[in-house]
């Protein structure tokens, strides 16, 4: 009985260090320079029995001013690490491995082809980034008829273009630290190098074909790492290879 104990323990403990669910077939993975880097590239994959292919070209995208940090996610914190950890404020982008979350829009529709869980953002919509509020790092609903006076702060309704589309992106969910880093999505960048406060962000027509793509089915998930990180970690994470993300890789 200790023997088969032990044995699913051991099996356990295996999963939650291959980061990659095995469920997953689709993967939005992103490379930075290093850590202190505040931009970098994207490219979507999809997993077959064969292994991860590339289902699009590599595109540019922006990360937080101050470049990025260790995130909570489906990843295991390499224990020796120096690099920093997400905080609230620290201008710097999760990395790590993370659950693609629902879209909320100012649409009533996703973009035509498109085919996922999504919420159209309204008047009494919030998302709490206040540490010492209940709701930390959630999408909240108010009376907006007796909104509470942290809302005014907290809405999501700014009718503000870069935030047409937010998909969000689960660090920290699961569940909430406190402090730890909350709001955290793809969407639309402001400028050719305009960056942002921790989120992943790109052009428009980019963001759209992101959008398209996912299938709630695939169970997406999201992958940004430094590219030592990635190089040093592909195969225990279940990441596409250096050969399958050669794209990525090209100078």
């Amino acid at each position: 009985m200790f023997r088969r104990l032990s044995f699913f323990f051991l099996f356990a403990l295996a999963a939650r260090s291959g980061a990659i669910d095995a469920g997953t077939g689709q993967l939005a993975l992103s490379l930075a320079g290093g850590w202190n880097a505040s931009s970098g590239r994207m490219q979507l994959f999809e997993r077959d029995g064969h292994g991860w292919h590339a289902v699009s070209p590599p595109w540019r995208v922006l990360y937080g001013k101050n470049g990025l940090a260790w995130g909570r996610g489906e990843h295991v914190i390499p224990s020796a690490s120096s690099a920093p950890v997400k905080q609230e404020h620290d201008r710097r982008t999760p990395a790590g491995i993370f659950r693609i979350g629902k879209i909320y829009t100012y649409d009533s529709a996703l973009p035509a082809g498109a085919d996922y869980p999504f919420h159209t953002i309204g008047a009494a919509d919030a998302w709490i980034d206040d540490p010492a509020l209940p709701g930390y790092n959630r999408h909240v609903t108010v009376d907006p008829a007796n909104p509470p006076p942290w809302f005014a702060k907290q809405r999501m309704r700014l009718d503000d273009p870069p935030h047409r589309w937010l998909v969000e992106i689960r660090h920290n969910a699961d569940p909430p630290v406190p402090g730890a880093g909350s709001a955290i999505f793809f969407h639309i960048q402001r400028g050719a190098d305009f960056h942002s406060s921790g989120c992943t962000v790109m052009p428009q027509a980019d963001i759209r074909r992101l959008i398209i793509w996912l299938r709630e089915s695939a169970r997406p998930r999201y992958a940004l790492l430094p590219r030592e990180e990635y190089l040093a970690r592909w195969k225990t994470w279940g990441l596409p290879s250096p050969t399958e993300a050669a794209g990525l890789l090209a100078d």
